[in-house]
C-alpha cells in the first residue's frame, strides 16, 4: 500500500488503533494529519515519525474545534485524501431507563455528530477533486445489540448509516467511503474491562483471542488505499470471526 503524496487525516490519534494507524500511513508514505485530545501524546507521536506527521489537538465532540483541525491539517500538508474518522467514547453503562440526558448528549456528539461533521466539512472538496477514501469506525455495536450502553450502540449504528449513505452520494465522484469494524480489539477502551474476564471475552472470539491496534490498523490503511479501489459502502470486521460465525456447543 503506496501512499506517496497522499495527505491522510485521523482522529483519535493518540491510542489504541489511531496510533498505530498512522504509523502504519506513515510507514507507507503517507503525509499525516494526527487530531485528538491528548496534545502530550500527540506531539510525542510526531515527533517518532518525523515531518510527515503533523498533530492537532481537538476534542472531536466540539464542532468548532474538529472543523479548525480539519482546516489546520488542509494548511499544513494540503487537500486532505483520505480521513479515518477513528475517536471514539465507550459512554456509560446503565440500564435504559437510567441512562442520563448527559451522557447521552455527550457520546453522541463524539461518536455520531462529529463524524457526520466531519464528511459535510470534506466531502465537498474531495467530490470536487475526484478522489478520496473516507472510513469510519464503527463497533461490533454497528451489527449487534448490547445490554447497559443505550447510546453506545445507537451511536454505532447511525456511524454505519453514515458510511453507506455517503458511499453512495459519493461514488459517482469518485470518492469511497467505508465502515470498519473491530472486535475485541486491546486499546484503551478494552482497559475497562476487569483482567479476571478477559478470558471468557476471548473465548466469545473464534480465534480464542483478543486483536491488536496493529492488526486493525493493516485494514484500515487498505480500505483508505488505492488498493481498495472498488470497495465502499461496506463494514468490514476484524473480529477474529465473532460477526460471522455462529458456534454450537
Amino acid at each position: 500500500m503506496d501512499f506517496t503524496g497522499q495527505h491522510i487525516v485521523v482522529t483519535g490519534a493518540s491510542t489504541g488503533i489511531g496510533r498505530a494507524t498512522v504509523v502504519r500511513l506513515v510507514a507507507g508514505d503517507a503525509k499525516v494529519s494526527a487530531i485528538a485530545r491528548r496534545a502530550d501524546l500527540l506531539q510525542e507521536l510526531c515527533a517518532e515519525l518525523g515531518d510527515r506527521a503533523k498533530w492537532t489537538a481537538a476534542d472531536v465532540g466540539d464542532q468548532a474545534a474538529l472543523t479548525a483541525a480539519l482546516d489546520s491539517a488542509v494548511a499544513q500538508h494540503g487537500p486532505i485524501d483520505g480521513l479515518f474518522l477513528n475517536a471514539g467514547t465507550g459512554g456509560t453503562f446503565a440500564p435504559l431507563e437510567a441512562y442520563s440526558d448527559a451522557n447521552f448528549e455527550q457520546l453522541m456528539a463524539v461518536n455520531m455528530l462529529a463524524p457526520f461533521w466531519a464528511v459535510r466539512h470534506v466531502l465537498g472538496a474531495m467530490k470536487a477533486r475526484g478522489r478520496g477514501a473516507i472510513l469510519i469506525t464503527g463497533s461490533l455495536a454497528s451489527e449487534r445489540g448490547m445490554a447497559l450502553n443505550v447510546a453506545y450502540v445507537m451511536s454505532k449504528h447511525a456511524v454505519l448509516g453514515l458510511a453507506r449513505a455517503a458511499a453512495l452520494e459519493a461514488a459517482p465522484h469518485g470518492v469511497r467511503v467505508n465502515c470498519l469494524i473491530p472486535g475485541f480489539i486491546a486499546t484503551p477502551l478494552l482497559d475497562g474491562v476487569p483482567p479476571e474476564q478477559l478470558p471468557a471475552l476471548a473465548a466469545n472470539v473464534p480465534q480464542g483471542r483478543v486483536g491488536t491496534s496493529e492488526e486493525t490498523a493493516e485494514v484500515a490503511a487498505f480500505l483508505l488505499s488505492d488498493s481498495a479501489s472498488h470497495v465502499t459502502g461496506q463494514s468490514f470486521a476484524v473480529d477474529g470471526g465473532v460477526l460471522g460465525t455462529l458456534a454450537v456447543r
